[in-house]
Formats: structure tokens, C-alpha cells, sequence
């Protein structure tokens, strides 16, 4: 950076704090590095959820996890609605199931039908009632001024899905389950939910311990070698 462009910056007087980072000893990096994937590994998505109840704080906790996530500009475009009224979750599974049913009857590609096979999916959607908690993550398109008018936001796309995925690793982490349910499409949710326009629907996950009869697809993971590349 050059002097003129630091002279710009301090002009502008942007208030910085100290950095809080402890670097750790080599081993103890590994090791924890080592334990955190071998407990994401552990991670899987459910469809079969209990309806036993899951305290708020938890749900709470990992929302502010979710909320910890780097964004474009620390725009922070994201709203999370944490649903646990009964009828609200019903509706919710009504109006997902209806357009479900036309997604797999007739809107979706039979390539993408095929996709979906080994994973067991149909238009049917319990877990939206099962599960204690339905988090619904919101996109916002864009920001609003303290006059009501439109405030560009960047990156919402990329900030979410980060958001998205450290409220995944918080549920796990605290011994929960969730999946990642996106009905197709999903305008619904901001009228149900009462999010204004510039809300857009993103990620709709069930949230609550497993059924005792759990069963998730036998699937595989890529091995490191196909999805890395090394230069």
C-alpha cells in the first residue's frame, strides 16, 4: 500500500482494534486439527428427526455462531427465522410439500430426478413438523439507508453459504442434527415467515435430535486426491 493510499485510509479514520490470535505449538495444531475433522466426518444429513424438544439457547448459540462469519464489506446479509409454533411448521410443510409435489411430478430435469435418487427424496417432508426447530435463512439482496432507500450489499451469495455453513458445524458440534432443505422455489417462506422483499429465502434446515430409528444413505465422501489440487 502507498503512502498516499494509508494518508486516504487514515483520513477516513476507520476505528482498528488489536488482532486476538494465540499462536499454538505445531503439535497442538495438528491435533486439533485432526480431532475437528474427524468429528465433522462424523457429520451426516437426517431426515428422520425426533420430535423430543431442543432448549431455544442452543438454537440461539448457534445462530450466533452462524452470525460470526466473515461477509462482503461486513455487510452481514443475513436474517435467520428460528421456527418452533406447531402450526407456523405446519404450513410451512404444506405449502413446501405442494411445491415439492410439482418439482418431482414435471418441473425437475429427469437428470436431476436421477441425482436425487440415492439420497431417497420425495415430496414428502416430515421432518418440517418432526424436528422442534425449522431455521429458515434468509439472503438479503440488499441493504436499507436510515430514508428507506436501497443500500447495495456484495457478496450475499458467498456470505451465506459461510454463514450457513458454521451454523451446520454449531449444531453438530452441540449434538444436534439438521438438513439443508431448499423447496423449489421458495417465495413462499417470505410470505409465511413476514420477511420483506429484499429477504430472499435461501436455506430451509430442520433442527433436533435423531429419531431412534435414524437411518441415513450409504454414501461416500471424495477421497482428499479429488478435490484437491496442489500447486
Amino acid at each position: 500500500m502507498s503512502d498516499s493510499t494509508k494518508d486516504q485510509f487514515a483520513a477516513r479514520a476507520f476505528p482498528f482494534v488489536p488482532l486476538e490470535f494465540s499462536r499454538l505449538p505445531g503439535a497442538e495444531s495438528t491435533e486439533r486439527a485432526r480431532a475437528f475433522f474427524e468429528e465433522m466426518n462424523r457429520r451426516r444429513t437426517t431426515r428422520h428427526f425426533s420430535t423430543e424438544p431442543v432448549p431455544r439457547d442452543l438454537i440461539e448459540l448457534a445462530i450466533r455462531t452462524a452470525g460470526t462469519a466473515p461477509s462482503g464489506a461486513h455487510q452481514q446479509p443475513w436474517t435467520f427465522v428460528a421456527v418452533s409454533d406447531p402450526d407456523l411448521k405446519r404450513q410451512i410443510r404444506e405449502a413446501a410439500e405442494k411445491e415439492e409435489h410439482d418439482f418431482y411430478h414435471g418441473r425437475a430435469p429427469q437428470e436431476w430426478i436421477e441425482a436425487l435418487a440415492p439420497l431417497g427424496t420425495d415430496e414428502h417432508k416430515p421432518h418440517l413438523t418432526d424436528a422442534p426447530w425449522v431455521v429458515v435463512l434468509f439472503r438479503q439482496a440488499h441493504g436499507l439507508n436510515p430514508d428507506g432507500s436501497k443500500r447495495t450489499y456484495y457478496y450475499t451469495q458467498e456470505s451465506c453459504g459461510i454463514a450457513a455453513g458454521f451454523f451446520i458445524a454449531a449444531i453438530h458440534q452441540m449434538g444436534l442434527v439438521t438438513l439443508t432443505h431448499t423447496p423449489n422455489p421458495m417465495g413462499f417462506l417470505g410470505e409465511l415467515l413476514g420477511r420483506p422483499p429484499h429477504e430472499k429465502a435461501m436455506l430451509v434446515m430442520p433442527v433436533g435430535y435423531p429419531a431412534r430409528d435414524a437411518k441415513v444413505p450409504d454414501l461416500r465422501r471424495k477421497p482428499l486426491e479429488q478435490i484437491v489440487v496442489w500447486k
